[in-house]
């Protein structure tokens, strides 16, 4: 009996919507991050790209437990001496929704060409509106924290 290996075209790709409201930011980012490198199929490979597209509406809407919503700061760093920039977590989810859970969901993916990929499936929108309704998503089944 051989062990089977999926080829790259093989693989087919499903849409899924997620909606973040009041979700906990770390449980829907690995939800997210599982679907995203195809670990919910049966033909998972760790070498290929066997995950599904993953829209996620109402970015804006998503939170954090305990004192983590004050206390949490996202780093920036231009390049030059002196040029880091520390970005509280209420202004950053005020200002750019999206890149919240994207950040969150690329700290849970591979460090390589490989994640870079995986990453490129993912829509994030700050509202409920998307436009990938001729895809037609499916809804996720997450877990409301």
């Amino acid at each position: 009996m051989k062990t089977y290996s999926v080829k790259a075209g093989e693989i087919e790709r499903e849409w899924f919507v997620v909606d973040a409201t009041d979700q906990v930011l770390g449980r829907l980012a690995t939800q997210v991050a599982t679907v995203l490198r195809g670990k919910h199929k049966p033909i998972y490979s760790p070498h290929l790209d066997t995950g599904d597209y993953v829209v996620v509406i109402n970015a804006g809407r998503v939170r954090l437990t305990g004192n983590k919503a004050d206390q949490k700061e996202y780093f920036r760093h231009s390049g030059y001496m002196g040029g880091e920039r520390f970005i509280p977590f209420r202004r950053m989810l005020a200002r750019y929704p999206d890149r919240v859970i994207r950040l969150a969901v690329k700290g849970m993916l591979p460090k390589n060409t490989l994640g870079r990929k995986m990453l490129g499936k993912l829509r994030v929108y700050g509202g409920p509106e998307h436009p990938h309704t001729p895809q037609g998503p499916r809804p996720l089944e997450t877990v409301a924290g």
